[in-house]
Parts: C-alpha cells; structure tokens; sequence
C-alpha cells in the first residue's frame, strides 16, 4: 500500500473506540430539560421498567398539578405515585392494578377511575403498540382484529382514536346485507399514538444513546421512536461505542431517538433486569419481597403517601436509593437471577406443596381445565398455548407437560414475548425471570400476538382468566360501572379475538357467572368452553350458551347440578347427560403444586 493512502486510512477511516455527541446527563437534568406540563409521557416496559425516571418525576413534579397524560402498558405500583400525587389527569393503558407476583386491582387508582378524578382510555395487550408503532412509521393508522365487538370498539371510536371498517380488500364487500352478516370482513383501525416524551429502561448505551438490552421486549421502542421529544433512556451502564458495535445484535435503539441518557444502576428496581451472556452486565431478579411492602403500603392514601415519602421524595437521587436498599438486598435479587435459583427456593416452600394428594377445589378446577386444553390439542391440531393470568395460567402449563410427556410438541407463549418456554416452579408469574433462560425464542408482543397467536398461520389455543363471563361467553375484566374498576384487558381481547379457540378458567359465583357483562373486555365468539370449581360448561357454537356438561366427582348428581344452577346469575341450561369429572391424578396434583407453592392461585390446603 502507497504510503499517502496508509496514512489516510489511518487518519480517516479507523473506527473510533467513542463516537457521537454527549447526551449523557443526569436524572434530574435530563427530566428537566424533557417534561413539561401537559405533555403525554409514554411509560415504556421494553424488558425493564423505568422505575427510576418514575421517582425522578415524581420528585421534581410532586405538590403541582401538571396535568400529564400517562401512556404505558401496564399501571401499577410505584408507577402509581403518579396518579395518587395528582400529577396525572389521564392514562391510556391496557392494565391498572398490581402485577406482580400475582395481579389485583389497584384500589386507590380504582377509585380515582370511578369517582371520575383520573380518565382511562382502555386498550388491550396488541393494540396500543400498534398505535405507538404507527406513530414511529408515521402513518396514521394501523389494522387489527382486536377490539372488534367490545366495548373498547365503542369507547374508543367515541374518542376518535378506534375505527371499524368493511375490509377493503375483500372480494365478497359487494354481497348481500345477509352474507356481509356471516362474514368476518369487518377490520379495526387504531389510530396512531405519538408521546411527547417517551421513559425507558434498557441495559446499557454509549453517550450518543445507542441503546443495548435484551428480550423479551415487552412493546418494544416503537413509543421512543415516535416521541415528539424523543426518549430518556436510562441505563444500568454507560459503555464505549466499541462496546456498542461488539454488540451491535443487542442494539434495540439507535442514538437519533434519544434525547438523553442517565446511568442508574438497578434503575429497574424493584423490577429486574434479565442477564444477557454479556459478562459485564450481571442480571438481577425481581425483588418479591419489597413488591409486597410496596402493594401493602398503596392499599391506602396514607400507607401511599408515606411510602412516596420515605422512598421517593426523601431519596435525592439514584445512588442513595441503591445505598438504600442496602447490600444485603441486592445480593439476594442478584442470586434470585440465577438460572436454577428456584430450587433452593422450592426448598423453603415444601409445606405449601401439601402433605397427602387431597385437592381442594381449586386444584381440581385447574386440573380438569389442563385435561380440557390437552384434548383440544390432540383432537384439534392445535400447535400452541398463549395463556392468561392465575389459573388459567397453571392450566395450560399443566397441559403442556401432560401433553410433551405422551410425545405431542405443543409450545407455552407469552404475550411480552416468550415463545416455547419450559414454566420453572416455586412461581406462577407468568412473565417470571426464571422462564426466559428456557425459552425458545425472546422477541416482542407484536410478534408473539400479532403473528404467532395472532396470524394468518397460527394454530394457537388461548387459556382466559376473567373477572366476569356471560351466558354467550363474554368476558369483563375491566369495569362493573358505579362499583368497581377491576384490571382492563391486557392480552385477553386479542386472545379472544384471534386465537382459534379459547377456554376459560373461573372460580364460580352468582357475581362472577352473570347473565350479561356490563363491559366486554373480550367477545365470547371463540370460547367453547368455561372450566369452574363446580362444573364444566360449553357452547354448541360461536353464537350459542354455555351449557353445564359436567360437574365434579364426589357428590350425587342432582346435588352437584344444584350446587352449579345456584351458583350461576342466568337461567343455566344442562345437558340431557352430565358426566362425571375424576379427581385429579398424584403427578397432576404435584405439578400443579409444584407451579403455586405458595398457593397464591389455588387457595388454602
């Protein structure tokens, strides 16, 4: 090589070891110069949670009234200081309560909701990334066959935000009024959601903000990449952009989005960071027993207001909260990161697994829903489980290891996007740390329902929870107007709307069984069959009432359709036979258990 180009090449084309302007700052600084009143903040869960630009904004904003509209996936605590210090007048969502490690309502938010002091535009688990997508694909709109025959269908076109249309490129649009009525031509459009300011949480980032995390990716960064002001990142470490371009296959967010970037170590707290294989990044869990204190304090205004106080506007910035939190915490979190680190905790629950193979009636509602799921996939073909929250959760995973154990392959999804994962026990969170390492594939909700369970080739069978169902299958997890606020949709509404079946797992009341549901989270179109502590219910078709087909072992007949008939809010109908439902097996039995040790879903021993 000539001499003149080896000494261009050196001066102008070596890769510098940092590259990019200086967007570092910190907390306060970057949240300063960002938000101001009024402004729409979207609230990102793309792997971590931003739980420290939630403190910061409540610091710099609490005692005011800024008027903020709130856009996130999922509203619970601590996130909930916003609301209950008055800081939020609107909230677009697809969840608010507690999620982890079991989901509730949120009472002070509930209430807020029904005395008409916060506004929620309800969305489900699908459609409000779709909405923030189109916002970063600056298109107006996007399509969907979620929402379709909801109330969310309603609430939201009155809100401008929703429409439903024939779809444009059907080849019947033209027929009879008759056949357009058979049809399912209909296609939901959502409106592009564009925030002012987008918060993040994400694994590390060079001073340009080139920002670097893992999967599963939750909503992804769609909402930072359509942000009028674009994103603060925080991140647990600011690296090089050497270190960047070595892991360039972990880049999620390029620099042009990021309008800052803070270094906040287990600035996900009390949430937690899943490992990478990255030795310079060291993963730690969620922290369960802090969560609880936490919900524990939210459960009231004052328990609220002096938890906020001692744990947010006491604590002048990141690094005193980690001091905070003392050594001994973050060892523990950490080493809940391990991979096996359930075993050891397994250990300490064994009195929750039971000391004989007597089930209560909760075991037996998930077992003979687990049975139910497993037939459908042998006789149906079905290829894969996407499961909602509590029983219906542990029902389907239950199904998936009867099912791999007789040799039939059926893969275990979930909606933040885990796909063909093993469910490890001693926990039942469905999005649980300790299940990402057995997964698959780690990717986003927007393949993982909009494709997977969603798309044109999926053979996905869908397990519900649901706060309320009707004779028609309908299901309410939302709101019961005047009384009460539950949770919102999350998945439910696209599981229902697009999976090719669905079964629903429901303890049994006259308040829960109602013959019809003041609010449609979910239409009943695709649930065949309801699974309840008392009986066994079906439909003949899409447009049918669930029927009681059969009802549990261990008492006469007649009795146990009483039990059902007077447990149930509409006229219930019975078939001509009712079978007889076998208790559950030993293996059953364990491995349910094994799930729920401490019994959060399936109730007292």
């Amino acid at each position: 090589m000539r001499a003149d180009y080896s000494e261009l090449i050196a001066r102008r084309l070596a890769v510098p070891l940092v590259e990019g302007p200086d967007k570092t700052a910190t907390l306060e600084d970057a949240l300063r110069r960002a938000v101001a009143p009024g402004q729409t903040i979207y609230v990102g869960a793309a792997h971590g949670r931003p739980s420290a630009l939630v403190r910061e904004l409540v610091r710099q904003w609490w005692g005011r009234r800024p008027a903020f509209t709130l856009a996130l996936t999922g509203l619970g605590s601590p996130t909930t200081a916003l609301v209950t210090g008055g800081l939020v007048e609107r909230v677009v969502t697809t969840f608010i309560g507690e999620g982890y490690p079991y989901p509730t309502p949120q009472p002070l938010i509930a209430a807020a909701v029904l005395e008409g002091r916060l506004s929620v535009q309800n969305w489900s688990m699908l459609t409000l990334p779709l909405r923030v997508l189109a916002g970063a694909l600056g298109v107006p709109f996007l399509p969907t066959r979620s929402l379709l025959g909801s109330s969310m269908e309603e609430d939201n076109a009155r809100d401008g935000d929703f429409l439903a249309v024939d779809d444009p490129f059907d080849p019947d649009r033209g027929s009879s009024a008759g056949e357009a009525a058979a049809r399912t031509g209909r296609i939901g459009l959502v409106r592009a959601l564009v925030p002012d300011v987008a918060l993040f949480h994400a694994w590390a980032a060079d001073r340009a903000g080139n920002v670097l995390t893992a999967a599963p990716l939750n909503e992804n960064f769609y909402a930072a990449m359509a942000a009028r002001r674009g994103a603060i990142v925080s991140v647990e470490k600011i690296v090089s952009t050497d270190f960047i371009r070595r892991h360039a296959t972990l880049v999620r967010l390029p620099g042009q989005y990021v309008a800052a970037v803070v270094e906040a170590p287990y600035g996900s707290h009390p949430g937690g960071m899943y490992g990478m294989n990255v030795p310079e990044l060291e993963g730690y869990a969620e922290d369960p027993e802090f969560i609880l204190e936490l919900r524990r304090a939210f459960r009231t205004a004052e328990g609220a207001e002096a938890w906020i106080r001692e744990w947010m506007l006491e604590v002048r910035d990141q690094a005193a909260y980690v001091a905070k939190l003392g050594y001994g915490r973050l060892m523990e979190i950490k080493g809940r990161a391990h991979t096996d680190a359930w075993r050891a905790e397994l250990d300490s629950l064994e009195a929750g697994l039971g000391a004989d193979e007597r089930a209560n009636s909760g075991e037996r509602m998930v077992v003979t829903a687990a049975r139910i799921l497993a037939d459908k996939v042998r006789t149906r073909g079905y290829q894969s489980f996407l499961a909602g929250v509590g029983n219906s959760n542990l029902a389907a995973w239950l199904a998936a290891y009867e099912l791999k154990a007789a040799g039939h392959d059926v893969e275990v999804m979930a909606e933040t996007g885990m796909v063909g994962y093993l469910p490890r026990p001693a926990e039942p969170f469905v999005f649980s740390f300790r299940n990402f390492p057995s997964s698959k594939m780690l990717t986003d909700i927007l393949h993982v329902m909009g494709i997977f369970m969603g798309g044109a080739q999926n053979r996905c069978l869908g397990s519900l929870a649901a706060g309320q169902i009707d004779k028609q299958g309908n299901i309410n997890s939302t709101l019961v107007p005047g009384r009460q606020y539950i949770t919102g949709s999350g998945g439910a509404n696209d599981i229902a709307s697009s999976a090719r079946e669905v079964v629903v797992t429901l303890a049994q009341s006259p308040r829960r069984f109602v013959d019809k549901v003041p609010y449609v989270t979910a239409p009943g179109r695709r649930v065949s069959t309801v699974v309840s502590d008392l009986g066994v219910y079906a439909k003949p078709d899409e447009h049918g009432e669930l029927t009681l087909i059969a009802v549990p072992a261990g008492r006469p007949e007649g009795e146990a359709v009483e039990a059902a008939r007077a447990a149930c809010g509409w006229d219930l109908k019975i078939a001509p036979r009712v079978a007889s439902l076998e208790p559950p097996t030993a293996d059953e039995l364990r491995l349910v258990r094994l799930f729920d040790p401490r019994r959060y879903f399936l109730g007292a021993l």
